[in-house]
């Protein structure tokens, strides 16, 4: 029979729009405004003492708050507030109220309800341009990297050859190229055999002159690829770790192309405190535990840096043996006992100088020094009585561990004495990421200001109210009852849309709002395709139902072939772009597959539903009723 689905095609047209409407309902719950509390140190503990201090300092402002809960076993904490633009001066107060060891961030809490989220079902994700905050682009120096290398090879070759007493000139012939010239062919022989022993990466061509045996070390493409790689992959690291410290909800830290990183703040206004946080710096010195009979020029105090031994103290020599640049790799891990450490490896520079520092020192101990660039808050009035918050730059040093020298030490040790696996974890990542490991530049920065960002959202959302509208009303006034299936299947399809996105995980930006746009519009373009062609159809002199069927048949090949172009279009516009055009391509691109779905399915299955197994002697489809042979 014609016009007709069989059982099975309506129910899984009813499935996906029943399992749409239950993904898409997150984004309908509001979010509320909050304040998150986490400690500087991963090993701070949130407790009912620090959020009760909190909360008192938010009822003194006369803030309203609810739903305090701590999350993460204690490492953060979440206060909702009943006023979004009493957020900021919320922020503000607890931040004043905790002091310095604590960031207090803006942050949305979800609302959805616990079944939803039980099953999956999670709101979409705000971009920049919706929630505020900062974007910055930033350059990674490559060939800097590349030249630091050569320098290492350069100093470990004149190293090598001097502890062998090989006489030479060696120098950099070219940035990538090292050269050595010998008065003989035994000594030339003798450094090759060194270099190629030490830095098989290198690739060693001899030539020979009259009076002179000559042989270059040069880096391979592959090397160097690998030398550009590791640097911005490091610095990728780095700056997401430092990114961290801010508590921004969602932050974006990711590679642009082969030396470029972008990264976006969302929730954060003040440019110069971003990049502030973005060059900070934490490093490490290794000393020795100074001797009880030790002057007080030759000794200094530290305090140890953690919680569980709070107030002592320990005094080590103002000689420092290496710093934390000397660190090349640091992993978090167990020792034989399952007590965590931390595996460090030195440069080979790093190295000589701790097997000379601790071969001779056997048995004495030798202090971890951990020094981080921290900021004080100061509170001062103006000139016009206002209240600023004024950053005061400090380094602090505290003491890790001092463990004994149990024997010589060279490029790859253990810190061991840590406390706590978070501990041993928080240190390997700052040591991996407390330098950069090739220089980087601002390039590109902006701001968007969390009004700018909710004026967006309120504009985006008017926009597709007003097409939706527009586009209903020309459909139901145009094509009468197929427009009204075309209008119900446009709704399902905005549906699907959304819920899609939402469990995937898509960020939702302003170009997205603008695909979702195009969407309605593209999803309405099929219908009157498909309509034109029933038009045609019944003009032919087919019956209404014949007229139908045929109208949806050969309307396909039309849709598909125009969905599927525009489908190829956005996937590039996905792969080459970036930010807000990649937000654009992925709102297009499952726009185009939920309208190819809605349109083709789900307009049929309406239509079928109306007229499917009746006798139909016209059809209301256009401005004028049209008539076929009788059915």
């Amino acid at each position: 029979m014609l016009n007709k689905y069989p059982l099975w095609k309506y129910l899984i047209v009813l499935t996906l729009v029943i399992g749409g409407a239950l993904y898409a309902s997150p984004n309908l719950y509001t979010p509320d405004p909050a304040l998150q509390i986490a400690g500087q140190s991963s090993t701070q503990v949130i407790d009912s003492s620090i959020l009760s201090r909190a909360e008192s300092a938010l009822s003194e402002a006369d803030i309203e708050f609810f739903g305090e809960v701590v999350e993460q076993n204690g490492r953060s904490a979440l206060l909702r507030l009943r006023d979004r633009d009493q957020q900021l001066r919320a922020q503000a107060v607890v931040s004043r109220a905790l002091g310095d060891g604590f960031i207090v961030a803006l942050n949305l809490a979800e609302t959805t309800p616990d079944w939803l989220t039980a099953l999956g079902a999670q709101p979409m994700k705000l971009g920049l341009d919706l929630s505020g905050g900062v974007h910055f682009k930033l350059e990674v120096d490559v060939e800097a990297a590349v030249e630091r290398r050569m320098e290492f090879y350069l100093n470990a070759v004149k190293r090598g050859l001097r502890e062998e007493r090989i006489r030479g000139f060696v120098g950099l012939d070219e940035p990538r190229s090292i050269v050595g010239r010998f008065r003989s062919e035994s000594l030339r022989e003798q450094a090759r055999d060194i270099m190629s022993e030490q830095f098989p990466e290198l690739v060693l061509d001899r030539v020979d002159t009259e009076d002179e045996w000559s042989i270059y070390a040069r880096m391979t493409d592959l090397t160097v690829d690998e030398i550009i790689d590791y640097s911005v992959s490091q610095n990728l690291t780095t700056l997401r770790n430092r990114v961290n410290e801010l508590g921004v909800s969602e932050p974006l830290v990711q590679r642009q192309g082969r030396n470029r990183i972008v990264v976006e703040l969302p929730g954060i206004q003040d440019t110069a405190e971003a990049k502030r946080i973005l060059g900070k710096v934490a490093n490490l010195e290794f000393r020795l535990v100074a001797s009880p009979d030790a002057t007080a020029a030759e000794r200094q105090r530290f305090e140890y840096r953690s919680a569980d031994r709070a107030g002592m103290t320990e005094f080590l020599e103002r000689d420092v043996i290496i710093t934390g640049e000397r660190v090349s790799n640091a992993q978090a891990s167990f020792d034989q006992n399952g007590r965590p450490n931390v595996q460090i490896s030195l440069d080979s520079e790093g190295g000589t100088l701790m097997s000379r520092a601790t071969r001779n020192n056997i048995k004495r101990r030798m202090g971890v020094l951990f020094i981080e660039r921290k900021f004080r808050t100061r509170y001062e009035t103006n000139e016009v009585g206002e209240e600023v918050i004024i950053k005061v730059p400090y380094d602090e040093k505290k003491l890790l561990t001092a463990p004994v020298i149990q024997d010589t030490l060279g490029a790859q040790f253990q810190i061991t004495g840590l406390d706590s696996p978070l501990e041993s974890s928080e240190l390997a990542l700052m040591l991996r990421a407390g330098a950069l490991a090739a220089p980087i530049s601002f390039v590109e920065e902006r701001t968007v200001g969390p009004s700018l960002g909710a004026e967006n959202i309120r504009l985006g959302v008017k926009s597709v109210q007003y097409g939706l509208a527009l586009v209903v009303l020309f459909m139901a006034l145009y094509y009468r009852v197929f427009g009204v299936c075309a209008v119900v299947a446009l709704s399902a399809n905005l549906m699907l849309l959304v819920a899609f996105m939402s469990m995937i995980g898509a960020t939702l930006t302003l170009p997205g709002i603008a695909g979702i746009v195009l969407t309605v519009g593209m999803a309405v373009d099929a219908n009157v395709l498909i309509f034109s062609r029933i038009r045609e159809e019944l003009r032919n002199g087919l019956s209404p139902q014949m007229a139908i069927h045929s109208g949806f048949e050969r309307a396909v090949a039309t849709i598909l072939d125009a969905n599927i172009t525009t489908l190829i279009v956005a996937v590039i516009l996905y792969a080459v772009g970036t930010g807000p055009v990649k937000g654009f391509a992925v709102t297009l691109s499952v726009g185009i597959v939920t309208s190819m779905f809605t349109a083709i399915m789900g307009t049929r299955a309406l239509v079928n539903l109306v007229y499917g197994g009746r006798r139909v002697k016209t059809l209301s489809i256009g401005r004028e009723v049209l008539a076929g042979d009788s059915a």
